[in-house]
């Protein structure tokens, strides 16, 4: 699982209201290339909870983004091929998203997320 779909799943739980960023428990990850796309990448960074993703390419041990980032730096090659990295590059295989609220956890194997609910989560 990308980073880049981490960024887009929160927790569904019936009457979570915090079920955003899910943290990352990784257990297996592996570092995939990918065409570098400097358009992609400008069209995609105003889409992007910045902070969750920082916070789940660190857990990853991939701490060359900044803490903060702006529009400014989509000017630079360096930030852009960063952001790519973090963003396409990173793979979660093995491990699970935990929801912020409940700490219920989500299993990812093989890079797939099972964010399935029980019936009582419904």
């Amino acid at each position: 699982m990308r980073l880049l779909t981490h960024n887009m799943l929160s927790c569904n739980i019936k009457g979570v209201t915090n079920g955003f960023p899910l943290r990352l428990e990784v257990e297996k990850f592996v570092e995939k290339e990918v065409d570098f796309s400097a358009e992609f990448l400008r069209n995609i960074f105003p889409k992007i909870e910045w902070k969750a993703l920082v916070d789940a390419a660190r857990s990853m041990g991939y701490a060359e983004l900044p803490d903060e980032a702006d529009s400014s730096m989509l000017d630079s090659d360096d930030f852009l091929k960063k952001f790519h990295h973090a963003l396409l590059e990173l793979h979660l295989e093995e491990g699970a998203l935990i929801c912020p609220e409940t700490g219920r956890r989500f299993p990812v194997n093989k890079g797939i997320p099972n964010m399935l609910l029980h019936e009582d989560e419904v």
